[in-house]
């Protein structure tokens, strides 16, 4: 794929959070600057979008209204570099879960709200026991993405 060609994802007839899930797969594998356009007729769309964009580096560029309820929203990837903004790292790769999400729990026992931990893990579970996780209380995943295959890093932000 060139600098110009811009991904097209139509997410029409799913249900929230599948066009969000779905635009973020894609631009993590995008260049930095790069837009894309998701097509969603999910009304929640818009509002998973401007706030995931907010907490990644993301931006949604516009969004066009279009026949059938649905709205063209283009995105634009954020800087990679945006990802690094932890301010703790947790490299547990190496170690098999549910160690990483036991070890990512009780480092963010003794961190500030707010806070971001970094978690690197090659577990192949993690990325699952890391979602499971993040949806109970007092923890929320940001971000996560494949650095290299098999190999993650989770942001994960302490409420």
């Amino acid at each position: 794929m060139n600098d110009r060609s811009i991904v097209r994802l139509d997410m029409t007839g799913q249900s929230c959070p599948l066009p969000l899930l779905g635009a973020k797969k894609i631009l993590d594998d995008l260049p930095d600057g790069q837009q894309m356009v998701l097509v969603s007729d999910c009304p929640g769309t818009g509002d998973d979008l401007r706030v995931w964009a907010e907490q990644t580096g993301h931006q949604v560029v516009h969004a066009q209204r279009l026949e059938g309820g649905r709205v063209a929203y283009t995105l634009q990837r954020g800087r990679a570099a945006a990802r690094t903004n932890g301010n703790v790292v947790l490299d547990l790769r190496g170690v098999h879960c549910p160690g990483p999400i036991l070890e990512a729990h009780r480092l963010l026992k003794g961190m500030q709200p707010r806070e971001v931990l970094v978690l690197i893990s090659n577990c192949p579970g993690a990325p699952a026991d890391v979602a499971a996780w993040a949806g109970d209380a007092n923890v929320r995943l940001i971000d996560q993405y494949q650095s290299a295959p098999g190999e993650y890093e989770f942001y994960l932000c302490k409420e």
